[in-house]
């Protein structure tokens, strides 16, 4: 198996994970790693070319293609894991790897590594740890110039903050990953910053931003027809009708979600669609609801293999399921499987929450495992997690118990003391909300001056592409956008025009000067319009001189009809406006005279401070004779040009070609030449 048909295996492997199809991706993703780590004899890890190169084991002196491929399996094997909630697996491929990029010295593989390794601290809620490798991996991509793997550092880093409760700083990343986004034109990952900045606005209770930036997400995903985006939107929506009391309106939404996710198979989502209904018929204490379909989600959770949605499911179950209908023995045995398993993933802010929830249990009098002595152990075990990681919310609840524990207890002065910090964390939040609106203002006054400056920026790049497209070819100022400075292509065969303006300093020098360049405007936007009827291009005026070519930037196999039949348009009479002809002498007529050669030409750019496109080559002195030695009202082409229109045509057109005789062309010599005509009907 060569290396792009590995390569199209990991895409593959990557198209399941999305669609939390795990089995598939690992097996795909594994069957890659066997291939690179065991090849065979025949194994074509080089280049589509033919070429046979001798492979190596990994780990063995293998080529760099092949340790890149290692490494980016094992990347996919990380992501699968985080998705399947197992973080411990998923670290431990990610720093596989690291080495893999460290021993081969691949950098941008290194950027990745460092970067899933953050990712998989970020789920550990070792926020510090996570922050240290997500700036490494962001440092390298800005040394790179890797402007799509930076943003998603930022946007990771940006999630960081967001699990921190610093939803200032997570703004901050989330905007400026956003602004990254904005300028690589990705829209799948605009949407997915929009919907990570209406989760901030809807952490901070600003639900009004938060639809906003909801809405925007699913504009895009709706345009782009990402339905795993749409539902995740739907979701969203729906959260914040619940927050505001919209209970109809949130289960609207949730069920919108259902039925995509259902649709497409995503099955955690469906599990999380379906918590998230739970959690709305437990506000409404339709506990039979609730219980339905928390069940329903813990059942796909364990399909699934995700320990952290099964222990997401059963939290919810043991809290808002059995605890609120004060059912002790069910919520305690919910919360201990769910403490277990987040024991297992090494989910710190799980485990937290849990020991928590376990410690309110059992200083529950009406619980018959009634344990205040157990309650003090779980809720102080709870406090100094949350502060290790930093959760201010675990924290500021942890406290709360522990004083309602102590007051239960008659221990007043350690209810005192828990009630004081409780207050002081309470007081500390507030000053931190005051302080983040104050940073969220500044945020969104630095937002709308980014967004105003990019509005500008791509007002000045359209000026520019606009004005680039009039002054050069469309393909050729495509490529001038693009950045490409030195233009100049070979092209064997083309057609080329002049035509000129017969007596045309006379009459001009009878007339005004403005009414002498709107005649030449109105002639030459004309002779434009024909090219472009054509697929012929204007290459330039020279006074009352006008050049084409057909064949050039733009191949055409039949260019000589082409420009045949635009030099024929250009014979018939033009209706010039009133505010012109009444400047022009009385009894004034003009005739064109145009000249035709075929040929090979270079095109390129000329210039560097003002841009042209123009033409070379002896063909070109060739048709400007044809245009000099012929006649007025008359089309003279050369021998050349009539083969060649012969040969394009199968006398297919009604022209008919008058010969003119053997002339002597200045340079040339004697050239036959015909006049070019419509055929007599």
């Amino acid at each position: 198996m060569n290396i792009e048909s590995l390569k199209a295996l990991l895409n593959q492997a990557e198209e399941h994970n999305l669609k939390d199809n795990f089995d598939e991706a690992e097996v795909l993703t594994n069957q890659v790693l066997t291939e690179i780590e065991n090849p065979q004899p025949d194994l074509l890890l080089g280049e589509e070319s033919g070429r046979k190169e001798e492979p190596s084991p990994v780990g063995r002196g293998h080529g760099e293609g092949n340790a890149e491929l290692h490494g980016f399996a094992l990347i996919t094997l990380c992501r699968v894991s985080l998705r399947r909630g197992d973080f411990q697996t998923a670290l431990t491929h990610a720093c596989k790897a690291l080495d893999v990029a460290e021993e081969h010295n691949i950098i941008a593989l290194k950027a990745r590594a460092l970067n899933a390794i953050g990712a998989a601290y970020l789920k550990f809620a070792d926020y510090d740890t996570a922050l240290t490798y997500l700036h490494k991996s962001l440092a390298i991509n800005e040394e790179l110039g890797n402007e799509e793997e930076r943003a998603r550092n930022l946007s990771n880093i940006g999630f960081v903050y967001y699990s921190l409760s610093d939803n200032a700083k997570a703004l901050e990343y989330f905007q400026t990953s956003l602004a990254l986004y904005e300028e690589l034109d990705s829209k799948y990952d605009i949407a997915i910053n929009y919907t990570n900045i209406g989760n901030v606005y809807h952490d901070l209770s600003d639900y009004a931003n938060a639809l906003e930036y909801h809405q925007k997400s699913l504009a895009i995903n709706e345009e782009t027809g990402n339905k795993n985006g749409i539902a995740a939107d739907f979701n969203n929506i729906g959260r914040v009708y619940d927050e505001l009391g919209s209970t109809d309106k949130a289960l609207e939404y949730f069920h919108k979600a259902m039925a995509i996710n259902q649709e497409t198979g995503n099955k955690a989502w469906l599990a999380i669609n379906l918590i998230n209904i739970g959690l709305v018929y437990s506000h409404l204490s339709d506990y039979a609801q609730t219980l339905t379909y928390l069940h329903k989600s813990l059942a796909i959770s364990e399909e699934l293999g995700n320990k952290d949605l099964v222990a997401s499911s059963l939290t919810n179950i043991g809290w808002n399921m059995y605890l609120n209908r004060s059912d002790y023995t069910e919520a305690f045995r919910y919360m201990q499987r769910a403490l277990t398993l987040y024991e297992e993933t090494g989910s710190k802010e799980g485990i937290a929450r849990n020991f928590g929830n376990i410690g309110v249990v059992c200083s529950a009098k009406e619980f018959a495992g009634y344990n205040p002595v157990r309650a003090e152990e779980y809720l102080l075990k709870s406090l100094t997690i949350s502060r290790e990681i930093g959760n201010k919310k675990i924290e500021y609840e942890a406290y709360q118990y522990l004083a309602d524990l102590y007051k239960n207890e008659q221990r007043w002065e350690e209810a005192h003391k828990y009630l004081e910090q409780f207050i002081a964390l309470e007081k500390e939040t507030l000053n931190m909300e005051a302080k983040n609106q104050a940073n969220l203002l500044e945020q969104r006054r630095q937002a709308a001056e980014r967004e105003k400056s990019l509005a500008i920026e791509r007002a000045d790049a359209e000026a520019t592409k606009r004005l680039l497209h009039k002054t050069l070819p469309r393909s050729i100022a495509d490529r001038v956008i693009k950045g490409e400075e030195r233009i100049a292509d070979h092209f064997e065969s083309t057609s080329i025009l002049f035509a000129d303006v017969v007596g045309f300093t006379e009459i001009s020098s009878k007339m005004p000067p403005a009414a002498v360049l709107a005649f030449m405007n109105f002639i030459f936007e004309h002779f434009d319009a024909l090219a472009a009827k054509h697929g012929c291009e204007r290459i330039k005026t020279i006074g009352d001189g006008y050049m084409a070519v057909c064949g050039a930037p733009v191949r055409y196999p039949n260019h000589a009809q082409r420009l045949a039949l635009m030099a024929l348009d250009m014979m018939e009479d033009i209706k010039l406006p009133e505010e012109i002809r009444e400047h022009l002498p009385v009894g004034t007529l003009f005739h064109l005279r145009i000249g035709l050669h075929c040929g090979e030409i270079t095109a390129g750019l000329i210039g560097t401070g003002k841009l042209a496109y123009d033409i070379y080559g002896d063909a070109v002195n060739t048709a400007a004779r044809m245009e000099s030695h012929g006649e007025a009202g008359r089309i003279q082409v050369s021998e050349e040009f009539r083969n060649a229109l012969i040969s394009s045509t199968l006398n297919e057109l009604p022209i008919q070609f008058i010969p003119r005789g053997e002339m002597v062309i200045k340079g040339k010599g004697k050239m036959k030449t015909y006049f070019l005509e419509k055929a007599k009907q």
